[in-house]
């Protein structure tokens, strides 16, 4: 095994990192950027294995569990895609499969390797900085989801790593997921977007507005479809907009504020962005319910104290 730790005394966790390509100058310029990272602003070091197929891959599973993935699409055999449409067919009492991050020369294959759950495509010739992005997603993502470093059955690998071979698959359980996001188009390419990151979303013409506190999306979607996907997750404000719930800070009279032509009405405050967004009289008490229920604040609507009614 190729052995590399970054920052071992900062670190929270020890990323493995299993590399997966069948070109050996593409393994070694990978393993030259690698030697220069150092993710401890993400808590963790790096440990690297390499793998020049996907046959290669499953056996270096048989001997422990692997945290990331950095996948190759086109090889021999089975490509990087078909590899990681069989790395969701792990049996039960496998720890959580790794997170992927695809790594190559074709663009065309973006949207099929993020329906595969991949948290992050790099194309190559891959640039430092954006590995160093991927990989510090990774360690947040191995942190978040609790994904355990101990090694796994080797039986239940070797019959996986069989399948891999020609044989067929084993029994295919759910696998543990991703943290929910949105795949959204921008600027000619693909970004997830975590659910959790999303502050409001909001219908404008043909498109959404997907705002995060970092910057904006446009998404081609549909407002209902993304509330009743996730009804516990948003508050409808408007008839053309959604709220994340534990992002509500204020609800304000629109003479309170500036910058509005309206003469009456409700707005909005969500944390973490400047913008107030206008709330209907029909969603106004859900609004009301939200705030003195579950986020009771000093200054913040107890509509009641700002002469709006009771709520």
């Amino acid at each position: 095994m190729y052995g590399l730790y970054v920052c071992r005394e900062r670190a929270a966790v020890v990323l493995r990192v299993l590399l997966v390509d069948d070109e050996a100058l593409a393994l070694a310029r990978l393993r030259a950027l690698l030697d220069d990272l150092c993710l401890a602003e993400a808590g963790a070091a790096l440990e690297v294995g390499e793998a020049a197929n996907a046959v290669q891959a499953m056996e270096r599973l048989q001997h422990a569990a692997w945290d990331v993935l950095l996948l190759d699409i086109q090889m021999p055999g089975l490509n990087g895609l078909q590899l990681a449409e069989r790395l969701r067919q792990w049996p039960s009492d496998w720890p959580a499969p790794p997170a992927l991050v695809f790594v190559t020369a074709h663009t065309a294959h973006a949207l099929a390797a993020f329906e595969l759950q991949a948290i992050d495509y790099l194309t190559k010739p891959v640039r430092r900085e954006r590995l160093q992005q991927a990989l510090a997603k990774a360690a947040r993502w191995r942190l978040a989801a609790g994904q355990a470093a101990a090694g796994v059955a080797v039986a239940d690998v070797a019959a996986a790593a069989a399948a891999v071979a020609g044989g067929s698959p084993p029994p295919a359980p759910a696998p543990a997921p991703l943290p929910e996001a949105l795949t959204i188009h921008d600027r000619g390419g693909l970004v997830r977007v975590p659910l959790a990151d999303i502050l409001y979303v909001k219908a404008e013409c043909k498109y959404l507005t997907v705002r995060t506190a970092a910057q904006s999306y446009l998404y081609e979607g549909a407002l209902n479809e993304l509330e009743q996907a996730h009804p516990g997750r948003w508050l409808r404000i408007h008839r053309n907009a959604l709220v994340a719930r534990h992002r509500v800070r204020a609800l304000e009279k629109i003479g309170a504020h500036s910058g509005h032509d309206e003469s009456e009405g409700w707005w909005l405050r969500l944390d973490a962005v400047p913008e107030a967004l206008a709330v209907s009289r029909r969603q106004l008490p859900l609004v009301r319910e939200l705030l003195n229920g579950s986020r009771p604040q000093a200054g913040v609507d107890q509509p009641a104290g700002q002469g709006g009614g009771s709520g």
